[in-house]
């Protein structure tokens, strides 16, 4: 049996020992009693959860991230196949860094690194068999045509998609255009490695409609359907609520919507509908 270690939880580095909110919510339906979890901050995006980064005590960050990159790309890319070219790898590593948390669009990183599609793709696919990258598949039990059907791709450490895009600061002041997508990144391995160790049957995707709708992670789960739509301000408005309400309305047999976002407070804004702070999200 083969068993992938991802990056440490949030659960772990805290010591969770309590079941995780997400089993007690699929359970319950609805919200636990105890609802206090602490917020997650900018400085867990850029630590992410590789071990040298959470128990390795006072560790450079930026000098062992380098190194990581050089080791991956200098020894294990070779060990896994043939590259003769790691400058280009390097390119498409970054290049794929970069649309962390976005829909996979093969030719467009083969066009922007100047390789041909068969290679992008071949690297690409290495990138994920040597555990950088993972997709994300769409959720495609829905009755619309329009759902797309690429998948996303996720980098599989959130410390080391800030490395690899050079993001030093995801703080609301620094303005960080990949700050969004870099808190889904954390969001996305916490929920991969908490449905993974609780929940392995659990099916884990995401939901869009081409330019009207989307959400964020749909977690299917035997019979239950809940999906989950992740926001890194502590607001949230109306309009954030609109891909949950969308799914839905066009999904049969969804369970529970989920607005996750960095604030303190739980409630229901309406029925089937939850509103939950990140830090209780993945605690």
């Amino acid at each position: 049996m083969w068993l992938t270690l991802g990056p440490f939880t949030r659960r772990e580095r805290l010591g969770a020992t309590r079941e995780p909110f997400l089993v007690r919510f699929l359970r319950e339906a609805g919200i636990p009693p105890d609802v206090s979890a602490p917020a997650l901050t900018d400085g867990e995006v850029l630590c992410g959860g590789m071990p040298a980064m959470v128990v390795g005590g006072d560790v450079d960050r930026d000098l062992w991230l380098l190194g990581y990159e050089q080791t991956y790309l200098e020894r294990d890319v070779r060990d896994l196949a043939q590259v003769a070219d790691l400058v280009t790898l390097r390119t498409l590593l970054r290049l794929a860094a970069a649309r962390t948390g976005q829909l996979l669009n093969q030719s467009e990183i083969a066009r922007d690194a100047k390789l041909p599609v068969s290679t992008a793709v071949r690297y690409m696919g290495l990138l994920e068999i040597s555990f950088i990258l993972n997709r994300l598949p769409p959720y495609t039990r829905g009755p619309t045509t329009r759902l797309l059907k690429s998948p996303k791709t996720f980098v599989t450490d959130s410390a080391l998609a800030c490395h690899l895009t050079a993001t030093s600061d995801v703080s609301v002041a620094a303005d960080e255009p990949l700050r969004g997508p870099l808190y889904e990144t954390l969001v996305y391995q916490n929920l991969a490695g908490i449905l993974g160790a609780h929940l392995p049957d659990a099916e884990l995707g995401f939901w869009s409609i081409q330019g009207r709708h989307e959400v964020d992670f749909v977690i299917s789960c035997k019979r239950r359907r809940v999906a989950i739509e992740v926001k890194a301000a502590g607001r949230f408005g109306e309009r954030d609520l609109a891909g949950l309400r969308a799914f839905r309305r066009t999904t049969p047999g969804v369970s529970a919507g989920i607005l996750a976002y960095n604030g303190s407070e739980a409630f229901v804004p309406e029925k089937g509908l939850f509103v939950v702070p990140l830090g209780l999200l993945l605690s």
